[in-house]
């Protein structure tokens, strides 16, 4: 049996992908590209906006892979809670909003190699997981709100409660930082 043969029998392969695989490709790669220029810019308003990019990219993904609700999770809970928090954060500690040294501490090259090594490793860990497992676009639906919020609130409930008291911190954190000391206000009357 030749390979053109074998591909059609089982269907759209490796070498005759659907528009939907062309589309989720060109997506990863702009969401991969906005992903590099959130941790490679100097300033870091502009790191935010890469950020909101970057995961709007992967809501973009979710929705290919047929999983609407997480799509949506995802625009509401990080591009408009976490992403306008950090800017609202950035804004209220009044962060350098153009290039700063302070930004930048040197330890690039160290960097660089433990983002390839955490890349290598997660690659590696994903495919190993995943070697064997297709996902039909064309078939129905394989998760279904219901089973996703069972799962992310019987095993992930504290994960996701973490998350909301750490966001929280960083609230507190920023408005008490922009806070006036008393000596400051005095000096400037």
């Amino acid at each position: 049996m030749t390979l053109a043969h074998a591909v059609t029998q089982t269907g759209n392969g490796f070498l005759s992908p659907t528009g939907v695989e062309v589309a989720f490709l060109l997506v990863g790669i702009a969401t991969l590209a906005a992903a590099v220029l959130t941790v490679t810019t100097r300033q870091l308003v502009h790191a935010a906006l890469w950020l909101v990019v970057a995961l709007g990219g992967l809501a973009v993904e979710y929705l290919l892979l047929t999983a609407e609700f997480i799509a949506w999770v995802q625009v509401l809970i990080y591009i408009g809670s976490v992403v306008v928090l950090l800017l609202f954060g950035l804004m209220l500690t009044k962060a350098p909003i153009g290039r700063s040294a302070d930004a930048d501490s040197g330890n690039r090259p160290a960097a660089l190699v433990v983002a390839a090594a955490s890349a290598a490793a997660l690659v590696w860990v994903v495919v190993d997981a995943f070697r064997t497992t297709w996902i039909d676009l064309e078939g129905p639906a394989q998760g279904s709100t219901r089973v996703s919020g069972e799962i992310l609130f019987r095993h992930w409930v504290l994960p996701f409660e973490a998350l909301s008291v750490l966001l929280l911190a960083a609230l507190v954190g920023a408005i008490v930082l922009s806070r006036k000391s008393p000596q400051d206000r005095e000096g400037k009357n």
